[in-house]
């Protein structure tokens, strides 16, 4: 396959689309601490559906639902958005971000794998060269980031006994972000990025009302500060909107196996807001660390003779 400029802007989707996610994954720390779990999961999906209430149109040239597409919409939503946002928001609440940050490395990984059993992609050396690039420099970065694990100091023992459940969490998070990647390599297939955006998210707001509502009903409003309000419309609208129709664009056009690796940016991008926003230094391990990540990049996106760049789904 050629090297094209719309292959170059695939791989600018799909970088910055797990950009965005790691960015919202670090800000939600604050957040879950402002918002009960399901409160805040609710109000991000009804921002969503404000938002993109203008993509549920269906085009004229799109072609009917099947029953098949339908289950995959469902899917892509109860595991991609409703079940991903509460295992990601709880688990980050629970465990420290390193921890997060190396069970997060292994999504490529899992997507590989999941693309290579379910849409029988073929999986070609450099793919697997650039996954374990990625887990390799994930692992260092998390490492070296802090090794006294912070995020458990003010709960002390029992945020500590929490951790476990937090890291299991955050596994089940890498889970349903992988099944995402790989049901959304069908979806594109039939459908538009914003008409997928807009009908997961409206999913992922049905899903949640119940709970969502429940939790509003016993929450004092009056307590959130300001900039709590304002960090939430970000999320809501990074989380709903922009990074899931980068990810769709980008998708179309890229096997899901490849697009996979670019989820390393999702825990590189989390540990960035820590060093810029938060303040915390970037030693030279954790340069290293991001020199090999983007290595594994280059690995895949870089053109070349062999196998990896005629893989695709199978039909």
């Amino acid at each position: 396959m050629n090297y094209t400029p719309g292959r170059m802007m695939a791989y600018v989707c799909l970088a910055l689309s797990m950009s965005m996610v790691g960015a919202y994954v670090a800000l939600t720390k604050p957040l879950a601490a402002a918002l009960p779990v399901f409160l805040l999961a609710w109000l991000r999906f009804g921002i969503g559906a404000v938002a993109m209430i203008r993509w549920l149109k269906k085009p004229g040239t799109e072609a009917p639902l099947t029953p098949r597409t339908r289950l995959l919409v469902f899917l892509e939503s109860f595991l991609g958005n409703f079940l991903f946002t509460i295992c990601m928001i709880s688990g980050v609440s629970m465990t420290s971000a390193v921890s997060a940050g190396v069970i997060m490395s292994v999504i490529p990984a899992v997507v590989a794998l999941m693309s290579w059993i379910f849409l029988r992609e073929r999986i070609g050396l450099r793919v697997w060269l650039a996954v374990a690039c990625g887990a390799l420099g994930i692992g260092l970065l998390s490492l070296a980031k802090n090794p006294h694990a912070p995020g458990l100091d003010s709960a002390g023992d029992v945020q500590a006994h929490q951790a476990w459940l937090g890291n299991l969490l955050i596994f089940a998070a890498v889970l349903c972000e992988a099944s995402y990647a790989v049901i959304g390599k069908k979806l594109t297939a039939v459908l538009s990025p914003k008409r997928i955006s807009s009908i997961i998210n409206l999913w992922g707001l049905i899903l949640m009302t119940p709970m969502g509502f429940y939790a509003a009903l016993h929450f004092d409003f009056g307590a959130v500060h300001q900039g709590i309000w304002l960090l939430l419309l970000f999320y809501a609208l990074a989380a709903s909107v922009w990074s899931v129709w980068l990810w769709m664009t980008g998708l179309k056009s890229i096997p899901a196996s490849r697009a996979g690796v670019f989820t390393v940016m999702l825990p590189i991008s989390t540990a960035l807001v820590g060093v810029l926003a938060l303040g915390e230094t970037l030693t030279m391990i954790q340069l290293a660390a991001f020199a090999v990540a983007l290595i594994g990049m280059l690995l895949v996106t870089v053109p070349g003779k062999s196998s990896v760049d005629a893989a695709g789904p199978a039909h």
